[in-house]
């Protein structure tokens, strides 16, 4: 098991470094994107003007405070709560993201099917899990929400948060064909079947 330190943008290089079970951390700038914004980006052919090659995208729709624009806050929100969000609704994009976006890291919790797996091992990117109810510690990993994007989609909008010391978050899928989700739940089929034929019902 290794710590890897990610100042984003990352590249393939870097990611295929990754391996289930590592933790990583990351720095300088990620993505908070949710099912509306990608069912309009991918759906209905909206773009964005975020250059998303080599970032991460966290699964989310935050809680935000609109604030005044300043020349230290020029969005015009701040973060109150960010959480993340269960990703399996997502699945379908996770491919689209990467080939048409170039992102290369995924962040949720519940993790991702096969697809994502196969567009992870084709393309080079991983998915790291957050554990559910961490919404509160997460916020404070951001420094600030620097830009916002399709936001009339709000709170499903597109944002750019300015982080610091993101993680550790846990490398679930890889770029190797590695699912930690595959590794339990197939542990959980064979002591399922254990009990089964001891109690004589398999």
């Amino acid at each position: 098991m290794t710590h890897h330190v990610l100042s984003m943008p990352a590249t393939e290089e870097q990611i295929r470094r990754l391996r289930i079970g590592d933790t990583v951390t990351l720095e300088e700038v990620l993505f908070g994107i949710r099912d509306a914004t990608q069912i309009h980006m991918f759906d209905h052919g909206r773009r964005t003007k975020f250059d998303l090659r080599g970032h991460a995208v966290i699964h989310t729709a935050p809680n935000l405070r609109k604030v005044e624009r300043s020349g230290t806050n020029h969005s015009g929100y701040e973060a109150v709560c960010v959480g993340t969000t269960t990703s399996d609704r997502m699945e379908r994009f996770t491919r689209p993201l990467m080939e048409r976006e170039g992102v290369r890291i995924i962040i949720g919790k519940g993790g991702l099917r096969e697809g994502s797996l196969e567009a992870f091992r084709d393309l080079g990117g991983a998915y790291l899990a957050v554990v559910g109810g961490a919404a509160a510690l997460e916020t404070t990993w951001i420094e600030a929400v620097e830009d916002v994007d399709l936001d009339d989609l709000n709170p499903e909008s597109l944002y750019k948060f300015r982080i610091k010391g993101f993680g550790p978050l846990l490398v679930a899928m890889d770029s190797h064909g590695g699912s930690l989700y595959a590794s339990v739940n197939a542990e959980a089929a064979r002591r399922r079947q254990a009990v089964l034929e001891k109690l004589g019902a398999a």
